[in-house]
Formats: C-alpha cells, sequence, structure tokens
C-alpha cells in the first residue's frame, strides 16, 4: 500500500474520475482478504493476522463524506468481525463492526462493509473486534481528509505518514485467549512495534520515514496496542500537535507525548536538523519494568546513523495528566465543516443526565473478572441490535440492569448482558471513576464527546467548577488515571446501539464494557438507517423476515 500524501493523491484522483459519475458523495472500492501468517515482529516467528498479505494492514484512506465499500473476505478458521475505531457511522450502528451490533463474519465467507465519515476529519484506526484477534493483528491507520474547499490550520505538509505504535506478545491470540479463559492474567508485554517492527540502537535497523532537509511532514501516531500507555518521542525533534481524534487543537510544541491505548494524535515535524538519521522511540508507561522499541527516520540522502543517546521517556503519571490539561480545542479552525469548532458552545447546554461508571474487579467461579458498575458484560449469540431491532430484546438482554450512580463499594460482580438506556438528543454527562492503581482508557463508539476534566480522588457534583466548557477537545477515548476520574459531556443525538468500553483489551474481553441503547420514538429514516439487506442474522432472529424497514 502506498503510503507517502503524493502518491495517494495520485490514486485519489484516479478513483475520484470514476466516482463522480455517480450523483452525491463518490465511491471508494476495497477488497480484503483476511489470513494468517507468519512473521517474527520480535525476532521470533509467530503466526499473525494479515489484510491483503500485510502486517500491519493497508492504510485506509478517505476525505469526509467519501462512501466507503470494504468487501472483507474471512480466510481465518475463526468467526471475525473489524471495527472502525473512532469512526461515528452517523445513523448507522449497522456498520460499527462489534458484536453488539453484527453477526460475526463466519470462517470461509465475506461481508462487505458501507460507511461514511459523514462531517469527520481525522486520524483514526481500525482493529478486530472478535475473541483476542487484535492481539495477532489485523489492525491498520485510517484516515479521514478535509475536503478541498475546508481550510485546513496549518500548511500542507511535504508528505503524509501513519505512525502505529503497540505494546505486543509472542504468545497466539488463541494461547493468550486459553490463558484469560483459564483464570490467569497476561502480565506485562513482551515488546513495543512501531508500524509492526521492533528495532535496536546501532541495529541494521531500515528507515521507516524519510525526510527532505528543510520540509515539514504529518506524522498520525496511534496507540493501536492492548493495555499500555506509550510514550512517543522523536531524537533531536519538537512535535507541533495539531489534530487530535478528529479535532484541529491549539498547536503546541511537544518534547514527547502520552498516547493513551486507543488514542491517535496527530503532529508536524519539520526536518530541520543536521542531515542524519534519527531514532523514534517508543515505551511503556505506567508499567513495573520500562519496555521499548525504536525505529529509524531519515534525511534524505543522508547515511550517517542515528546518535545512541535516546531522550529519555517522562517519569509519573503526574506529568501525562499535566500533558492532558494542555491539549485545548481550536475554537477558530473548521473541521469537516466550514463553520469554526468553536460555533458550538457545549458549556451552555444544561445537563439532564449524570451517568457514573465505576470499573470493577472481582472474582467470578474463581476466575477474574471486569466490569462497569458490579455488572462484568458478556457477549450475546444474538446481537443486542438485532434482538432490538427485531423487537424481541426481552428474549435476550434487560434494559438498565446497573444504575447510574454504583454503590460505594461494589463486593460482588453480576455476568450477563450490560444495556443502558439514553434519550435520544438528551445532553448528558458522563464520568469515569477508577478506583485502582492501574492506567483506565475508556472509549464510545458513535460519537465525539468533551472531555472536561481528569483529577486524582473521588468525583463529586462540585469539582463541576473545575469543567473545562470553553475549549475542551472533542473526542472519542479518555483515559482515566490511578484513584481518579474523568468526565465528558455530549449529547446523544446518533440513534444506534453504541459500545462503551475499556480501551484495555484484556478488561474489554473479560466483560469491562456495555452498550447504550439510543433509540428515536419517531422511527423514522431521518434518524436511524435501515438494516442493510446483506446483514448477516444469526442468533434467535436467523432465518427470520426483516421487519417493515422505517420510512422518513
Amino acid at each position: 500500500m502506498m503510503q507517502g500524501g503524493k502518491l495517494l493523491m495520485v490514486f485519489v484522483c484516479l478513483v475520484s474520475t470514476v466516482a463522480l459519475v455517480n450523483a452525491g458523495d463518490p465511491y471508494f472500492y476495497y477488497t480484503w482478504n483476511v489470513t494468517y501468517g507468519t512473521v517474527a515482529p520480535l525476532g521470533i516467528p509467530q503466526q499473525v493476522i494479515l489484510i491483503n498479505g500485510q502486517f500491519p494492514g493497508p492504510n485506509l484512506n478517505s476525505t469526509s463524506n467519501n462512501n466507503v465499500v470494504i468487501n472483507v473476505f474471512n480466510n481465518l478458521d475463526e468467526p471475525f468481525l473489524l471495527t472502525w475505531s473512532g469512526l461515528q457511522h452517523r445513523k448507522n450502528s449497522w456498520q460499527d463492526g462489534v458484536t453488539g451490533t453484527s453477526c460475526p463474519i463466519p470462517p470461509g465467507t465475506n461481508y462487505t462493509y458501507h460507511f461514511q465519515p459523514k462531517d469527520q476529519i481525522g486520524s483514526y484506526f481500525y482493529y478486530p473486534s472478535t475473541a483476542l484477534h487484535r492481539f495477532s493483528g489485523g489492525f491498520g491507520g485510517l484516515r479521514v481528509n478535509s475536503r478541498l474547499l475546508i481550510p485546513v490550520p496549518y500548511a500542507d505538509p511535504e508528505d503524509d505518514y501513519t505512525v502505529l505504535i503497540n505494546d505486543w506478545y509472542t504468545k497466539s491470540h488463541t494461547a493468550l485467549k486459553t490463558f484469560l479463559d483459564s483464570g490467569r492474567t497476561l502480565g506485562s508485554p513482551d515488546g513495543v512495534l512501531i508500524n509492526g517492527k521492533s528495532g535496536k540502537v546501532g541495529g541494521p535497523n531500515v528507515p521507516l520515514f524519510t525526510m527532505k532537509p528543510g520540509k515539514t511532514y504529518k506524522y498520525r501516531i496511534c496507540n493501536v496496542g492492548f493495555k499500555s500507555t506509550l510514550n512517543f518521542r522523536i531524537q533531536g525533534h519538537k512535535m507541533k500537535l495539531v489534530e487530535m481524534e478528529g479535532s484541529h487543537v491549539l498547536q503546541n510544541d511537544y518534547d514527547s507525548l502520552d498516547v493513551h491505548v486507543g488514542q491517535c494524535f496527530a503532529v508536524l515535524v519539520t526536518a530541520d536538523q543536521t542531515a542524519k538519521n534519527y531514532y523514534m522511540v517508543a515505551s511503556t508507561r505506567f508499567l513495573k519494568k520500562e519496555v521499548s522499541t525504536v525505529g529509524v527516520m531519515s534525511y534524505e540522502g543522508s547515511n550517517v546513523q542515528a546518535s545512541s543517546e535516546l531522550p529519555k521517556a517522562p517519569v509519573g503519571w503526574a506529568w501525562s495528566l499535566n500533558q492532558f490539561r494542555s491539549f485545548r480545542w481550536n475554537l477558530t479552525a473548521s473541521a469537516a465543516r466550514p463553520n469554526p469548532q468553536g460555533s458550538y458552545h457545549y458549556g451552555k447546554i444544561n445537563i439532564t443526565r449524570t451517568i457514573k461508571l465505576a470499573n470493577t474487579k472481582n472474582l467470578v467461579n474463581g476466575k477474574v473478572r471486569f466490569g462497569l458498575n458490579g455488572v462484568s458484560h458478556v457477549d450475546t449469540e444474538t446481537p443486542l441490535k438485532l434482538a432490538e431491532y427485531f423487537e424481541m430484546s426481552e428474549k435476550v438482554f434487560k434494559y438498565n440492569v446497573i444504575k447510574d450512580e454504583p454503590a460505594a463499594k461494589i463486593t460482588t460482580l453480576t455476568v450477563g448482558p450490560n444495556v443502558l438506556n439514553i434519550t435520544f438528543r438528551t445532553f448528558v454527562e458522563i464520568v469515569f471513576e477508577n478506583h485502582e492503581k492501574s492506567m483506565q482508557s475508556f472509549h464510545l463508539d458513535g460519537y465525539s464527546f468533551f472531555s472536561v476534566a481528569s483529577e486524582p480522588g473521588t468525583w463529586t457534583p462540585e469539582k463541576r467548577n473545575n469543567y473545562n466548557l470553553l475549549d475542551a477537545v472533542s473526542r472519542h477515548t479518555v483515559q482515566v488515571f490511578p484513584k481518579s476520574w474523568s468526565a465528558i459531556l455530549l449529547t446523544f443525538d446518533n440513534a444506534g446501539m453504541w459500545n462503551i468500553r475499556s480501551e484495555n483489551w484484556e478488561r474489554r474481553y473479560l466483560g469491562q464494557q456495555m452498550y447504550v441503547s439510543v433509540l428515536s420514538p419517531e422511527k423514522s429514516l431521518r434518524d436511524e438507517y435501515n438494516i442493510p439487506l446483506n446483514t448477516n442474522l444469526c442468533g434467535i432472529v436467523k432465518g427470520l423476515p426483516l421487519p417493515t424497514p422505517y420510512t422518513i
């Protein structure tokens, strides 16, 4: 897959010539073959998941409002799904690619996704949402460029690079799943990767990226890992932060960035140093033992090796908290629409509901489980959205098994589907509470939210006085520091069934996730699309005729 911005621009122009025949927004078609393969990211040959023979998978390059059609062929020996982390799928949770909305693609079959990054720009990624497939690969970068008519608050870079950083285990996803199913934990990762590779200082590292002296480049940095916050830094170079998970931000310079699991940052880097090679460093944070890797960034035409003296990582999570507080929404920049981001005054909207979600850890039948507010979620044979759409939800799950206010002390875990009803178009405050000593990261599908505060201690209503109600960044993933809380605000105006999950995949697999059902009372195409005709049906709805479709 071509990654350079200029090469991709040629590709997009060629396809656009054909796509403009269609009325409305253009269509782009892809065929992805999902297979097993053998690679050695940490020097040990192991089975990984490939997409079109690539590890990581191909970089998906799109533009706001394009129609993306991907025919995915599952050549694995297990059911498989892909999810598109950060894409909102407006009115279309059918395409979200998680087990609460979709039946997995059976082995030896295919399914065609059709989605549109409607009114979105930014840096994202995709990955497998089934079982522990993400631990074996199947992930890749996903970028949504601004339309040509919408100004971007910085000059066009010379090139546009995707940097996927992640922790990694040398055991297969099936072996790791066996560990978790037996009650064991995964422990610390075996290594760290940059774009699927692990480098060593002084080793024969092939440059991952090349820069021309004096030119500026965009690097889209995403933590596609499983449990570890990663600090990313470039030897001798500042990084100017310009975008974060779909929002333009105030352009501050950073020596390093803490990228929590599931988060993506876009930075500008200028080749303004001596022409030679430089190391990029990705290292774990908040673990007992630091695990790290390097990759080489080379100046064009230079064969001078990089210095063995690496930039140091920050120490402690207070540094990371202060960095989070430095992130600010760019109020004057236009994102996917021509109106400035700051024209939406979220701080002046009345909160109609407050939901506190406390992560929970306990033993169930002698095995470790995780949950939210005392409920450890399990997937159902019939996806929640299908059961709801066919009006058979009472046979599959119960709504609102948790309360908006968790118990002061949660001593037991109930295992079952965890689905919360939220009224359509209400403005809601969600507070994530972390009573543990470990780092947490949470993601919400279908939405961007305003991450207004993150503080140590216990949340109380008085803490609202500390909220950033002017220029908090609109994003889809928020970190929660040890013994701390984080608060988000959003309007639930996207009808569908949406996943709230821990981005720590061990915790997510063992129950630390839930779904929110946002139903439009009108049952109208103005609010939600009908079920696609190619939808796989499974569980109790298999073989049933589709319900009467919605109309305008």
